[in-house]
């Protein structure tokens, strides 16, 4: 069972892609289907079995890899860290799957789409099954490999195919890290088999080795090192500029990768590998730091941005930056939590954003929408769902899982954590504003897409380079069923997996359902203190969100030109922000131009001009030199030849007798 769950999507991303043309669009999509959702009910009669009190368990596939000390099978490791992931990823990707037979309707490359798909679940599925930190890098790298192609989908755009080419070297930055971090803990433990590495954890508690020419504490070393991996693979602040330009893939792409699982794995990682995280506080509070900051930073940057995908992009990179900070003091279940509620809400808002996408022939740009409630009444109300989820507002799972995050933060007591509660309770307040900011300028107000509409939505000015003529003579239209299945399914996910989880996450019964997976060597049980901080802590989130709401509505709804003067008043604040901090420019600055400026340098000075002229080139002119110059002797007349050989023979004869006497 659980090797079908794994390879079901690799057998069906073969058959869609070598067998397109056989099966044809309908048969590579249904195959495709069919095949991720059987994996999605072996996920969750798993997860079932799990969450029962069934045991964790290493199913071994086949001997991998046998040199030296280096021993590795092929297994699937099945615990209760990884049962969440399964039901995560396979729902999310059934959901997706099913979504996109609607929305690539028109695409003339549906059997390659969906091969796609199917390749990315597969390869995170062997991410989070992984019991070994090899096998984790293989699907790390698949992973990133199956982005890079989704995301330059529609390899036509010059856009798609930069921000492509973008997500893939800012990740391969981040997977440096996290190779080096695997080479030090086959140096450190001579295996990189989890449960070796776990049982011998305590024993290398103090050890050092030698990095970078100073003798450093190795466990701290290595996770910083395995955090950089996480960084670049969760979009943290200073390796999160390729996330909003992933935008540029398909709809669907964004929900599967940018939702709930390749920007997961990070998390996912650093849960996993909590033994040893939790053996260097000094990494954790780094995970804390950055976790908070990113999530702080991302609100910011989501208050101003006009692409409706841009912002939901920039709230996963906020909401990812809550798990990391959760994970940073120690109350990795809360972290898990949050990942698992986030998933269903944050892939409702990506799919919702998708249908009204569709509904506007392609628009993206908020500026050019408005009064669409009355048109799509069903996306509006399970965008609603979850847009209340993200900003914590009680039933929804929002509200259960950003709480105990922020508690936890809390309840730790360490500069670090308050420093972590300060910034999350203030993204949280920018959450819930940019959040009802989308769907009171997406769903109220005047429509801006009839074709004599005011596009110049005052306080949003910048262009975004999408045609003016994307459906504004059109009326938007409702998506048709086979895409309204798939957000349902994730609305009931945003509704009940907060309540549902709870206690088995983070409260009562988490001992006996996370057991050995998550790991608490410090021996602080931030859970247990963060449900006895004071009462304020507790409403604060909930304050939060409510007024964020409250005060959007004010700016979009009651009080519409509000917007416009703030961001007059404060131009450079609102530049700061829709600029994004900067950090393009600033990396541009220091590391794309001066890249380019060493490459021209070696490519024309170097390659051209020493390489080549003084070999193939300098060889070839010489050549063509003398044979030029040889080529002025064929004068055509007699006498200049009859001359050339007596010269010729006086040469030789005299040749002939020096050597003689010589």
């Amino acid at each position: 069972m659980y090797a079908a769950i794994v390879f079901l999507p690799l057998i069906a991303a073969i058959l869609a892609g070598f067998g397109g043309r056989v099966l044809g669009d309908r048969g590579a999509q249904f195959v495709t289907t069919v095949a991720v959702f059987i994996a999605a009910i072996l996920s969750w009669v798993t997860f079932i079995g799990i969450a029962s009190g069934g045991p964790a368990h290493t199913v071994e596939l086949l001997r991998w890899i046998d040199v030296g000390s280096l021993d590795l099978s092929w297994a699937l490791r099945i615990d209760s860290l990884s049962a969440t992931m399964l039901i995560v990823v396979t729902t999310v990707s059934a959901c997706v799957h099913l979504y996109s037979i609607g929305y690539m309707e028109e695409d003339p490359a549906k059997p390659r789409f969906m091969a796609y798909l199917s390749l990315f679940t597969f390869c995170m599925l062997m991410l989070v099954t992984a019991d070994n930190l090899v096998q984790m890098f293989f699907g790390w790298e698949g992973v990133g490999l199956a982005s890079y192609l989704l995301i330059g989908f529609w390899y036509q755009k010059p856009s798609a195919n930069a921000a492509a080419i973008k997500a893939f070297v800012v990740n391969r930055v981040g997977d440096f890290g996290f190779a080096l971090g695997i080479f030090g803990i086959f140096m450190l433990f001579d295996s990189v088999n989890f449960d070796a590495i776990f049982q011998g954890s305590l024993a290398q508690k103090d050890a050092t080795f030698v990095f970078l020419g100073m003798e450093v504490h190795a466990m701290t070393t290595i996770c910083l090192l395995l955090f950089v991996g996480a960084m670049g693979k969760s979009a943290q602040l200073g390796l999160h500029t390729w996330l909003p330009d992933a935008m540029e893939g398909p709809t669907p792409v964004s929900a599967l990768i940018h939702a709930a699982t390749m920007v997961t794995a990070g998390v996912f990682m650093v849960c996993r590998m909590s033994p040893l995280f939790e053996l260097a506080p000094d990494a954790l509070t780094v995970v804390t730091i950055v976790g908070a900051s990113t999530a702080f930073f991302a609100a910011t940057v989501g208050l101003t941005q006009t692409d409706i995908k841009r912002v939901i992009a920039y709230s996963t990179c906020s909401q990812l930056g809550y798990m990391f900070f959760a994970a940073g003091v120690s109350a990795y279940g809360a972290a898990m939590f949050h990942l698992m509620t986030h998933a269903f809400f944050k892939a409702l808002l990506f799919l919702g954003a998708g249908s009204v996408i569709h509904a506007m022939h392609h628009e993206q740009d908020m500026r050019k929408m408005g009064g669409l409630a009355k048109h799509i009444k069903i996306t509006y109300a399970l965008m609603w769902i979850g847009t209340l989820a993200l900003c914590g507002i009680p039933p929804f799972a929002g509200f259960f899982s950003k709480d105990i995050v922020l508690e936890s933060a809390y309840a730790i007591g360490t500069q670090a954590g308050y420093y972590a509660f300060i910034l999350g309770s203030i993204a949280a307040f920018m959450t819930a504003f940019y959040s009802g900011r989308l769907t009171f300028l997406t769903f109220h107000g005047k429509p801006r897409w009839g074709a004599d509409a005011d596009h110049g939505h005052g306080h949003e000015d910048h262009a975004h380079g999408h045609d003016d003529h994307h459906g504004h003579a059109h009326t938007p239209h409702e998506s048709p069923l086979v895409m309204l299945v798939p957000l349902f399914v994730l609305a009931l996910g945003a509704i009940v997996s907060g309540y549902l989880g709870y206690s088995m996450f983070v409260g009562d019964g988490r001992e006996h359902f996370w057991g050995a997976a998550l790991s608490n060597a410090s021996g602080h049980d931030t859970l247990e203190h963060a449900h006895h901080v004071p009462l304020w802590v507790k409403l604060l989130p909930l304050a939060m969100g409510v007024s964020g709401l409250g005060l959007s509505w004010v700016f979009y709804v009651k009080s519409p030109h509000l917007p416009n003067q703030v961001a007059t008043s404060f131009r450079g604040l609102y530049l700061f922000s829709l600029n994004k901090w900067f950090f393009d420019e600033l990396y541009n600055l220091i590391f794309v131009r001066p890249s380019l400026w060493l490459g021209r340098l070696l490519w024309k000075r170097g390659d051209g001009t020493i390489i080549d002229g003084l070999g193939p080139n300098g060889v070839a002119w010489v050549t063509v030199t003398l044979s030029r110059r040889v080529s002025v002797l064929q004068s055509g007349f007699v006498y200049h030849y009859a001359f050339a050989m007596l010269i010729g023979l006086v040469a030789l004869v005299s040749w002939y007798l020096f050597s003689r006497n010589g």
